[in-house]
């Protein structure tokens, strides 16, 4: 994937039931529902189904209980989640971030299906929790709507998720230094405040990526393959056009990086980063979007500007 935009394949999954239907290690066996659950925490579970129709029942289990202070709602957590269809037949995978290579960053609301919203604040950081979204948890108008699109609501949706964190860190903290770019103003509010990144400028762009701290964090480094938890906003050299930003939509992201995922220019400046910090990263087109740029915001020729706050890895 060459774009910023993570991967979208847990919510998906997540909102899939409503539309068509680490250090502890997990407790194998059947559950309420005999659906049996092996395998250990931080990697791809092994799930086994019973003989016999799906539930009509929804239901929750706790494989592995984890530690430190339950989930809240409202959270933001960083999961890893297998999904399956129980027809009673095939009972398909659905997908599973760990086929993805990387966890998901999930808003623990009432956007997600009621019983799987109780799950995640009965579970801790660590934890393994079992989650079967069956007819019950469909409203009237989203039964009819799934009838009308000739999808089988007796279908139950299994999910087995891993809780593996819950990021506290909203923006990079520290004294901030001046990066030293000609051309590029940068505003440090503090606390958890957005930067303000200013690109408007008739100073000629670096021809090279340019990768300056701002900030300097004092967690562990970046290393490649890791999934790493970012804010960012990103402009246009000498326009001061915004074309994205983890500020404006109120959440940061996660990606893998170092690993072909995202831009070159990203991989390159990322990693090694320690964990906590700020920088200010100017990426030429070769390392960005190429020549054919990106949808009607960059163009082949754009200089892309970011200010990157590297708040978590997993």
């Amino acid at each position: 994937m060459r774009r910023l935009a993570i991967l979208a394949a847990l919510p998906l999954l997540l909102a899939a039931a409503c539309g068509n239907n680490g250090d502890v290690a997990a407790k194998p066996g059947a559950t309420a529902t005999g659906v049996k659950v092996a395998g250990e925490f931080g990697k791809k579970p092994q799930v086994t189904f019973p003989a016999g129709k799906p539930p009509a029942t929804s239901s929750t289990q706790t494989i592995a209980e984890g530690k430190g202070a339950p989930v809240k709602d409202g959270d933001s957590v960083v999961a890893n989640l297998t999904a399956y269809s129980w027809d009673g037949k095939a009972n398909a995978a659905s997908g599973s971030t760990y086929d993805d290579g990387a966890p998901q960053l999930i808003k623990v609301d009432a956007k997600l299906p009621s019983v799987v919203h109780k799950a995640f604040q009965d579970s801790k950081p660590g934890g393994r929790f079992l989650a079967v979204v069956a007819k019950d948890s469909l409203t009237a108008d989203q039964v009819e709507q799934a009838k009308s699109q000739g999808a089988d609501t007796s279908i139950a949706s299994v999910y087995v998720v891993d809780v593996m964190g819950v990021p506290t860190a909203k923006a990079a903290q520290g004294t901030a230094v001046d990066p030293g770019v000609k051309g590029v103003k940068l505003e440090n509010p503090g606390g958890d405040q957005a930067p303000k990144l200013t690109t408007k400028t008739s100073e000629s762009a670096p021809k090279n990526l340019v990768s300056k701290t701002v900030i300097k964090g004092t967690g562990p480094v970046v290393k490649t393959g890791q999934t790493i938890l970012v804010h960012y906003t990103g402009k246009i050299w000498g326009t001061d056009s915004e074309f994205d930003s983890s500020w404006s939509r109120g959440e940061p992201v996660m990606f893998p990086i170092g690993v072909g995922k995202v831009i070159k220019g990203w991989d390159q400046s990322l990693v090694g980063v320690p964990l906590g910090s700020r920088l200010l990263v100017t990426i030429p087109p070769d390392l960005g979007y190429g020549k054919a740029g990106s949808g009607e915001k960059i163009k082949g020729t754009d200089t892309l500007v970011f200010v990157v706050d590297v708040l978590g890895a997993y």
